[in-house]
């Protein structure tokens, strides 16, 4: 058995209003009253469980206790404020909390999701509900005020992300709860600290910091860690990366739409076009007789197509499997503000390799961490590695895919971060 101790939490001013002074102005108004009134109905206490096997594993955590006939442990709740989990329309962060959310909920968890309804994702929008989670789409902070309250009250943890719409009112509702873990889990790390040395402040970041916060997850590693304690004023920070649900991502037939010898799946962005321009485009320029697929939103009418360079204006999740099963090889390009902060690997990479499909990488510090170059995963720092890579026995090719596919089951699919999570929860 272990003794979790916990860590001094400094004072922050919220913590000093009473809850009568926090909630005075919240309107009694709710849009989604399904999932609020059930969070009314449900009477709840918690009961702080820890222990560990001999070996030192994590056996259980704090769990969630309700008050029923029997007196026996119910689900751990979750309370997250983020961007969007609706709409994976240009937006990374979808995929990334539905893989999270119904992990939670395999392991008997229930989160809410808060995500505000703005036009732009609305607009595309390709999940409305889900059997795993709650979904509460809002439109106005006030008028979710009740709703907000009660969710972090009776939460374990509330989770506010990077890019919230709303992030310093979420932040303030979260600090100034009863939730029992209070968390920032930042998506963005790179493009945070870089915003920050550029002006000063982020948009989602608080005024008042990190500091506040029991636990500052990144979806970076290395550096970034130490930045976000020393710039950010952050406590308690540890990586949370990124994941594939086998459930979801896995080998499926090939379709004729996304056949190709080397494709590329993700958003346009102006930071990852130099690189793009070096492994993708180039060697397409190089291999004329060889077809290359892009899929993905936002790319401007002026990029640089060429004759075998195809496009698929946006993959929703579901095709993913079939993008990944239907090419030879793919290729994952990092954005350059996580390529030199390291330790940033993509959602995508995982996917890829949860489809068995080989994958070819820029190379970024840490990379080595999570798949072995050479075996698992093959490195390009040229148009020539590309090219060459290209030309590889197909058996080759598939063996690679294979060893990253084993690599993804054993350590990097959603339930591995979940577990993660917990574990880092009860540590904080």
């Amino acid at each position: 058995m272990r003794t979790c101790v916990g860590f001094l939490k400094t004072p922050h001013p919220l913590d000093q209003r009473s809850c009568s002074d926090a909630t005075s102005e919240i309107p009694d108004v709710c849009l989604s009253t399904s999932v609020c009134d059930r969070l009314q109905r449900e009477q709840s206490s918690f009961l702080f469980l820890s222990s560990c096997s001999s070996s030192g594993k994590l056996v259980s955590v704090f769990g969630f206790l309700k008050r029923t006939p029997d007196g026996g442990p119910g689900p751990m709740k979750f309370a997250i404020f983020g961007l969007s989990i609706s709409s994976s329309w240009g937006n990374g962060h979808a995929t990334i909390w539905r893989g999270l959310c119904r992990a939670l909920s395999r392991l008997g968890h229930r989160v809410t999701f808060f995500e505000k309804d703005v036009p732009y994702y609305a607009a595309h929008r390709d999940l409305t509900a889900s059997d795993d989670y709650d979904l509460v789409l809002y439109s106005d902070w006030k008028e979710i005020g009740d709703c907000v309250e009660r969710a972090t009250r009776e939460s374990d943890a509330s989770i506010v992300t990077s890019y919230c719409p709303d992030s310093q009112q979420a932040c303030d509702a979260v600090l100034n709860s009863r939730a029992q873990r209070k968390v920032f889990y930042d998506l963005d790390t790179p493009v945070t600290l870089e915003s920050f040395s550029r002006r000063g402040w982020v948009d989602y970041i608080p005024s008042y910091g990190l500091a506040p916060f029991d636990l500052v997850l990144s979806y970076t590693g290395g550096n970034a860690l130490q930045d976000l304690q020393q710039r950010m004023g952050a406590r308690n920070v540890a990586p949370l990366y990124g994941c594939a649900d086998p459930a979801i991502h896995k080998p499926v037939n090939d379709h004729s739409s996304y056949a190709s010898d080397l494709s590329y799946l993700g958003t346009y962005a102006p930071d990852r076009q130099g690189i793009l321009q070096q492994l993708f485009l180039e060697p397409a320029r190089r291999s004329p007789e060889k077809k290359f697929l892009i899929g993905g939103a936002q790319y401007p009418e002026d990029f640089p197509w060429s004759e075998n360079v195809w496009f698929v204006h946006h993959v929703p999740p579901g095709h993913h499997p079939a993008f990944y099963s239907s090419c030879s090889l793919t290729l994952s390009v990092t954005r350059a503000p996580m390529a030199s902060c390291g330790f940033c690997p993509s959602a995508r990479l995982f996917e890829a390799a949860a489809c068995r499909t080989p994958v070819i990488s820029d190379y970024w510090p840490g990379l080595e961490s999570f798949f072995e170059p050479g075996r698992e995963i093959l490195v390009a720092e040229n148009p020539n590695d590309v090219v060459e890579a290209l030309s590889r026995d197909s058996r080759d090719l598939r063996e690679i895919g294979a060893a990253a596919h084993e690599r993804v089951l054993a350590e990097h699919t959603a339930s591995h971060r979940a577990e993660q999570l917990l574990e880092l929860l009860e540590a904080a």
